[in-house]
């Protein structure tokens, strides 16, 4: 995607060191807040919490942003329907809590902060349609999802801004999916049969018209083995969260770090594992960043550390304990 003088995206003067990439243990937003402020206070997030049940998953999190579209859940999983129901109300009512939480514990921070959201192909592969087969084989559901999806979550980032003041807004778009959606590897409805793949052209464009519909950087994520991070960046990301350990395309990291776009690198596990010293992780990445060719004074502006995913499957000590580790591993990075 090319970029131009109207642009409406406000890139962040800084990313921060350290930050998470969204989901937490618990079910208490305001607690939740508290910890992320307090163990990431150079790049905070609104966590995300699962555990609270339907509603607060990834896929009805983010159905509870679209717009004058109505989802429900089934024994199959979430599917679009013709009018909204208890399911997508309580979605909406635990993102409207968080956002209540969102102004009581965090009204007075300044600096980025970021929001997540399932992407446009990640929602579409996730969503089933009235008739039972994946929205993600219909470019027509795809449209009407994605357009409801960006004018969601263009009023998200705004009510976010209102609560929040000082934040630097920035929207993760999460797309595990997408590997699967280029190599052909979702399943069928019936789980017996795979979804054909959808040209990487196809998947670029319109993962493109959201990022350049919504008004704040974004950052694609996906901790997926062969995750595109050219087409992710060539669709006009600002920023890149991959798990360190799984991307083996150094070309592609090298051709997005040239084009000035942030790396979010997981470094850390999403659950339970031993975390060994944080000069240690620092030390990986300085390694890895030397592979690439790269100047060492170069790399503290250029990353943000993260764990590899999510932190919902993890204990509660131990998501403290990740986003400490990346916290303090992001000090060894900046030269003395």
């Amino acid at each position: 995607m090319s970029s131009d003088d109207t642009d409406p995206r406000p890139v962040p003067t800084t990313w921060g060191p350290a930050s998470g990439v969204g989901s937490l243990p618990g079910t208490d937003p305001a607690e939740a807040l508290r910890l992320v402020v307090g163990e990431l206070p150079g790049f905070a997030h609104l966590p995300e919490l699962p555990g609270r049940g339907a509603g607060a998953d990834m896929l009805g999190r983010s159905a509870a942003l679209l717009v004058d579209l109505a989802v429900d859940l089934t024994p199959a999983g979430w599917r679009l329907v013709p009018r909204p129901g208890a399911d997508q109300r309580r979605a909406e009512e635990f993102l409207a809590r968080d956002l209540d939480a969102l102004h009581e514990v965090a009204d007075a921070w300044t600096g980025p902060f970021k929001v997540q959201a399932a992407g446009p192909w990640t929602l579409a592969a996730g969503l089933e349609r009235t008739r039972g087969d994946r929205a993600v084989t219909d470019a027509g559901a795809r449209r009407d999802l994605r357009q409801s999806l960006t004018e969601g979550l263009a009023a998200h980032v705004m009510a976010v801004r209102a609560r929040v003041p000082g934040a630097q807004v920035v929207v993760q778009l999460d797309e595990p999916s997408v590997p699967a959606v280029l190599q052909g590897g979702l399943p069928t409805a019936s789980g017996f049969g795979k979804l054909p793949a959808v040209a990487a052209d196809v998947v670029e464009q319109e993962l493109a018209a959201v990022v350049r519909a919504l008004p704040a950087p974004v950052v694609v994520h996906c901790c997926a083995p062969r995750t595109p991070l050219e087409l992710f960046r060539a669709a006009g990301a600002a920023g890149l969260s991959f798990d360190l350990g799984l991307v083996q395309d150094l070309d592609a990291v090298g051709t997005a770090v040239e084009a000035g776009v942030h790396l979010l690198l997981g470094v850390v596990p999403g659950t339970d594992a031993p975390l060994g010293a944080p000069k240690a992780t620092a030390s990986r990445v300085q390694a890895w960043w030397s592979e690439l060719g790269f100047p060492a004074q170069q790399l503290p502006d250029a990353v943000t550390l993260t764990p590899a995913c999510g932190l919902a499957g993890a204990t509660p000590s131990y998501a403290r304990a990740a986003m400490r580790q990346v916290r303090e591993a992001a000090k060894y990075l900046r030269p003395e």
